[in-house]
């Protein structure tokens, strides 16, 4: 193998002249000679991919502490300490500028690079790629053995890489499309129940309009019996105008006696006026009574009844002794309104009156930081959930699954309630039987992703939603 570096006597000795399927001069190209047989001009390294890039600096620091110390670059000998899983993150520049700069290193690093590849290295030296082989691996060998061909063996590793690319990015658009088509789906679906309802509430204001139409057409009936009776008003009238006629001789005696009369009926009048006002006041006296003898009835029946102000709600009571009878009979469903799969109704949900949220604890911490032990997992939610009962003030129970109480649990935040399924019961019926403990009518907010949780709660009445929805609520706050 021709080098124009010095002799190194741990390097594999091969033979000047370069043929066929032989690694020639890592910098030098077959066509890079002048045209007067000068000195060989060197090309510039290659634009690498990224993942390219990331492999041969991989492949490097495995087997740079491999090396003899004497062998290690200065640059790279307090790399070549480091651990593992760092070697290749924090020496990656250093690394890649010695690659590039010293031939003689990349010389060494290939000859074990190659010997740890086996099949696939032997390929690439003879400057061809098994068709299933990953392409990247297959650049990163060809850029430190650098074989006839290894341009283009990189070349095609970018080729392939931003193919891969390109097909993630049209996975997403699809994934997108499918997603609006579900969103589309669901308004119409809203849109269905909602033209249902303006069927019923068109019914409803027919039916109302037919009773007014029957109550216009008995008071045009009272009129003309009005109009009837005001006729005969109007001819006894006229009857009676004849009569005063013939009697204006006896009128002003009669008005006389009448002015009599009037003063007698204007002093009675003062004594009736007398009269309503003292009635006035004997009713208010009454009606006051009434309301004072009701209040204090209302309070002598909670004092009968012993109705204390309670310290408890009903998810209390499935904590302490529901959830010991597992076979007890499901109260019948609440009628409440339905579920939707909008994640963003999360908020308008919680903000409804006395509102009541159960989390599916698991379910929405191995989805959201299942990276996490399980005790982090539970102390995270936790403590989330604990933010937003002290923004809503609404009440907040989080089921896990377990056998046996945690230990060494942080203790819960305000308003944020704890529960373990006991032995032989799920998580998921403790969920059920908290939602159907809950009163008729009180909102309950289930968030789980588990179709049969959801599926359940839907029949009592609760809203199930999505743990993505409270992970994105939590992320927000």
């Amino acid at each position: 193998m021709p080098l124009t570096e010095p002799y190194d006597d741990h390097l594999p000795q091969e033979d000047p002249v370069v043929g066929d399927g032989a690694v020639g001069d890592p910098d030098i190209s077959e066509d890079s000679a002048g045209p007067a047989g000068g000195e060989p001009a060197v090309e510039p390294e290659p634009t690498l991919p990224e993942p390219v890039r990331q492999r041969i600096v991989a492949l490097t620091a495995a087997v740079l502490p491999a090396l003899p110390a004497d062998e290690v670059p200065v640059p790279l000998r307090r790399v070549a300490k480091f651990a593992p899983n760092r070697r290749a993150r924090l020496g990656a520049p250093a690394i890649a500028a010695q690659l590039a700069a010293d031939p003689l290193f990349r010389q060494r690093v290939t000859a074990r690079v190659l010997t740890d590849a086996g099949d696939l290295g032997a390929a690439v030296i003879e400057g061809t790629a098994p068709a299933a082989a990953d392409p990247v691996e297959v650049a990163a060998l060809a850029y430190l053995a650098r074989p006839r061909g290894w341009r283009q063996l990189i070349d095609a590793s970018g080729a392939a890489v931003r193919a891969e690319a390109d097909s993630a990015v049209v996975a997403e658009l699809v994934r997108e499309a499918e997603q609006r088509a579900t969103r589309a789906e669901h308004d119409r679906a809203v849109a269905r129940v909602e033209a249902e309802k303006l069927r019923d509430e068109l019914s409803r204001v027919r039916e109302e309009l037919g009773q007014l139409r029957e109550e216009s057409r008995q008071l045009a009936r009272t009129l003309r019996e009005t109009q009837a009776r005001e006729r005969k008003a109007t001819e006894l009238l006229a009857t009676e105008r004849g009569r005063a006629a013939r009697a204006s001789a006896d009128v002003d005696a009669e008005l006389r006696r009448a002015r009599a009369r009037l003063a007698e009926a204007e002093a009675a009048a003062g004594v009736a006026r007398a009269s309503a006002k003292e009635a006035r006041s004997v009713d208010d006296a009454r009606l006051w009574l009434l309301l004072e003898t009701i209040g204090q009835a209302a309070v002598g029946l909670r004092r009968e009844l012993a109705l204390d102000p309670v310290d408890k709600l009903p998810a209390d009571f499935v904590a302490d002794a529901f959830a010991e009878q597992p076979g007890a009979a499901p109260a019948g469903p609440a009628a409440r309104a339905r579920d939707t799969d909008d994640p963003a109704r999360l908020d308008q949900l919680l903000a409804l009156p006395r509102a009541h949220l159960v989390v599916d604890g698991y379910n929405v911490t191995k989805r959201g930081f299942g990276e996490m032990s399980l005790e982090q997992q539970r102390k995270r939610l936790i403590t989330g959930l604990g933010g937003i009962a002290a923004q809503t003030g609404d009440e907040v129970t989080v089921v896990f699954d377990g056998a046996e109480r945690m230990h060494g649990l942080p203790p819960a935040p305000r308003g944020v309630r704890v529960l373990f399924s006991r032995k032989g019961e799920t998580a998921d019926e403790l969920i059920r039987r908290l939602v159907r403990a809950e009163p008729a009518g009180r909102p309950v907010v289930v968030v789980s992703s588990d179709r049969e949780v959801a599926d359940g709660v839907r029949r009592h009445g609760a809203y199930p939603l999505g743990a993505d929805s409270l992970l994105r609520r939590l992320a927000r706050s």
